[in-house]
């Protein structure tokens, strides 16, 4: 088995398969598959003819390499790079304490580095400032340097840091916050090293979003295109249009005309109705006519649409219109867990008076769980999908272990006994003309960084113990690749904080600050690992030398996190009223509340009060179970009808596709969807030529030209507290129940103060 020939289950290969003849004739069109056994190995690595045999890839990333002598590790590389991180890692933390937040996408510095470079080429100088024209590989360096401070947003430990401060009153200081910064940021690196065998070298494993960043490297850097007949639009023109396409027509409903965004006419009509709020909402509701004609809503949450293969856009299509659309509303109309007392989807906590739950009156001084307190105050509620989202996240984590078991296993093995001896595809003979970085350079960075941690842990009193660290890792390194193989494939990342939350809530009860640290611990040392994986495949199709990306990623992550922790700090102690619903300029810090929500539920609370046997949501741990199991029917029914629907059918994506709602809605996944059919489906199997050479570019167009009008309007109108025009479309969609009020059906009953039961602690 090569590296071209890794064994996918049989809906994982929808879309993969397809044409592969050499550069030179290549057909968009024809329908043979290349094969990576075809081609045999050589000594010295000569230029190859060969090409990918995965028709995205093919159309996307170039199969040769320019010459070997191609400066990379560059004055104008460090330059850029370290300007690009400073720049996107200050913004994006500043962006992500706003309602609504607002992240600057890593294609935005591919852009604006392109001009910036080839202006410093153009400037006299020594050799080592100016080593000749711009090349396409600087620019790949810069644009995942970049990718520290734009891929995830903000550095995640922020979260913590925030919570401690604005709601906890509790600071460690600058000490603690750079060490915890650093190690939750780059200890997953050492896994992403080990397992680039599995992830990043076979053929198999192409990583849909890079291919809009290669496409656009190669458009902007003028390469050849393919010929489609009938299209003689270039990609750089297409691009050009779409960018300012998106750029004026953002203006609409991103400031002149926002109903556009959210489209829920019904509600506008019957503002004051709730069940029409309810079923119609696009807020807090089930969004029942998901109509949209904003890109944020339809790329904003899930990635673009574009650049998802179709049989997984389907798998999470049927996902959410049967999750969000039949089983939610049926728990919501039956009551179920007292549900029409609190909004339909709300990624908020109530208490029994339909308030947000105070957790401050749960809290002992020393900011752990007292039960006496909690007796007398109130039971925790979660509106319909956020509690569903909990149990498809047990359901997910299960899934994710047996489909992999099911489709994976045997290759796993083989290719761990047989990896060194593996035939490479085109992509890897091209890398191998460069040093590759040894295995041991990223174990020293993973021990190092567990040594960081295990000091993070025990000189500051988190509450966590050194060996609950050491769990917390194991879970990610059990995971780690299990979900790269989803992500590889599906461009969706399936996330531990769910299950890291739930493990920590029941071993280490009662600790918020330990509980918040365990999930950053067990699910970002994954997260971030897979983002350096992602990147590592980005430079192995742009033929980077491996060590040059080495410490680019790792210096670029230290100083991202120093810039992040000071305008953090900044923020906190000069904007006043941060953090409170009242901020004049809107920064509410929403990321952190949901991250100190998260913390009241798993950390203060516990699960052993809300899932366990006899509490209310007792009945989401059989999910675990589900999970584990649904896998294998759809798996002996593929392989009795293997070339039925069954092999499309892939239940970690179902589980998990929907993972962001709330706070996400039904409209953002649906509207998503149908965008992924006309393009990935219908357009793809009418016009696979056009499809091949422009369906990518198009997507990065789309999401600069957002990106772009976003920052303007960001930075120009809403801080100079300049309003949008006061009419009917900017200020109908906020006068619903929709929005003012949120969609509960029922009122705490006449004559009493609270709703739902009379105990809920140590009831006897």
């Amino acid at each position: 088995m090569g590296f071209g020939d890794v064994e996918l289950s049989p809906g994982l290969q929808e879309g993969l398969s397809g044409e592969s003849p050499s550069v030179a004739s290549w057909d968009p069109n024809a329908d043979e598959p290349i094969k990576a056994s075809e081609y045999k190995p050589e000594k010295g690595m000569e230029q190859s003819e060969e090409i990918s045999p995965y028709p995205e890839v093919a159309a996307s990333v170039s199969a040769k390499d320019d010459e070997e002598g191609t400066p990379c590790n560059t004055f104008r590389v460090w330059f850029l790079g370290m300007l690009f991180v400073t720049i996107g890692s200050g913004l994006n933390i500043l962006f992500s304490m706003r309602n609504p937040s607002i992240i600057i996408t890593s294609i935005v510095c591919q852009l604006l580095s392109f001009p910036l470079g080839r202006g410093l080429a153009k400037i006299p100088g020594p050799r080592w400032f100016n080593p000749g024209p711009f090349t396409m590989k600087e620019h790949t360096i810069i644009t995942i340097m970049s990718n520290v401070s734009f891929a995830g947003g903000q550095v995640y430990a922020s979260s913590i840091i925030m919570a401690q401060k604005q709601f906890y009153k509790q600071d460690f200081g600058w000490g603690f916050q750079i060490l915890l910064c650093w190690s939750t940021q780059i200890i997953g690196y050492g896994l992403a090293g080990v397992a680039r065998k599995y992830l990043v070298w076979p053929a198999a494993m192409i990583w849909p979003s890079n291919l809009v960043q290669c496409a656009l490297f190669r458009t902007l850097h003028r390469e050849a295109e393919p010929i489609v007949p009938g299209w003689t639009v270039s990609r750089y023109r297409l691009f050009l249009y779409a960018m300012a396409g998106s750029f004026v027509w953002y203006w609409f409903p991103g400031y002149l005309f926002q109903a556009l965004s959210a489209f829920a006419f019904v509600t506008w009509i019957v503002p004051n109705n709730k069940k029409a709020n309810i079923v119609f909402g696009q807020f807090t509701g089930m969004s029942l006519f998901p109509l949209t004609f904003d890109w944020t809503q339809i790329a904003g949450y899930v990635t673009s649409p574009l650049q998802t293969p179709w049989w997984a856009i389907a798998n999470i299509l049927g996902a959410t219109i049967m999750w969000f659309w039949i089983v939610s509303p049926a728990i919501y109309f039956s009551n179920a867990w007292y549900t029409q007392y609190v909004p339909f989807s709300t990624p908020a906590s109530y208490d029994n008076t339909q308030g947000t739950y105070n957790v401050s009156r749960i809290l002992t001084d020393q900011l752990t769980f007292d039960p006496q307190k909690y007796k007398e105050y109130s039971s925790l509620y979660l509106s319909t999908t956020f509690a569903l989202s909990y149990g498809l996240s047990f359901a997910t984590m299960m899934a994710v272990i047996t489909h992999t078991i099911l489709y994976y296993g045997k290759d796993v093995i083989k290719k761990i006994r047989t990896s060194r001896n593996e035939e490479p595809d085109v992509y890897y003979k091209l890398s191998r003309r460069y040093a590759e970085v040894p295995d041991w350079w990223y174990l020293v960075i993973f021990v190092i960084m567990f040594g960081v941690s295990m000091v993070v842990v025990e000189a500051w009193d988190t509450h966590l113990p050194w060996w609950g660290l050491i769990i917390a890792l194991l879970i990610a390194a059990v995971w780690f690749l299990p979900i790269g193989f989803i992500q590889a494939v599906t461009n969706t990342q399936l996330g531990l904080n769910v299950i890291t939350e739930f493990i920590v809530g029941y071993m280490l009860p009662g600790r918020p600050l330990a509980m918040m640290m365990f999930k950053t611990y067990g699910y970002i040392t994954m997260s971030q690992g897979m983002y350096f994986v992602s990147d590592l495949k980005l430079g192995h199709y742009m033929k980077v030398p491996p060590r040059t990306l080495f410490f680019t990623q790792t210096i670029a992550t230290l100083w991202a996190c120093v810039v992040e922790l000071g305008v953090m700090n900044w923020m906190l102690g000069n904007v006043e009223g941060i953090c409170t619903p009242e901020q004049a300029d809107k920064f509410v810090c929403n990321q952190s509340l949901v991250f100190f929500n998260a913390s009241i539920i798993w950390g203060v609370i516990g699960p052993s009060n809300i899932f366990s046997s006899g509490k209310m949501y007792d009945g989401l741990l059989y999910f675990f179970l589900i999970g584990a199991l649904v896998p294998i029917p759809t798996w002996l029914m593929y392989k009795k009808y293997p070339n039925s629907f069954w092999k499309y059918v892939n239940w970690p994506l179902i589980f998990g596709g929907t993972g962001l709602i709330p706070p996400a809605t039904p409209l953002n996944y649906l509207s998503w969807a149908i965008v992924g059919f006309i393009f990935n489906k219908y357009i793809k199997q009418r016009f696979r030529g056009w499809w091949l050479k422009y369906n990518y570019i198009l997507s990065a167009g789309l999401d600069t030209g957002l990106a772009i009008s976003t920052i303007i309007i960001f930075l120009c109108l809403s801080l100079t507290k300049v309003t949008p025009p006061e009419w009917w479309g900017n200020n109908q969609i906020y006068e619903t129940l929709d929005v003012t009020a949120g969609t509960n059906l029922l009122d705490i009953p006449e004559g009493k103060t609270y709703f739902g039961p009379d105990c809920w602690y140590d009831c006897k």
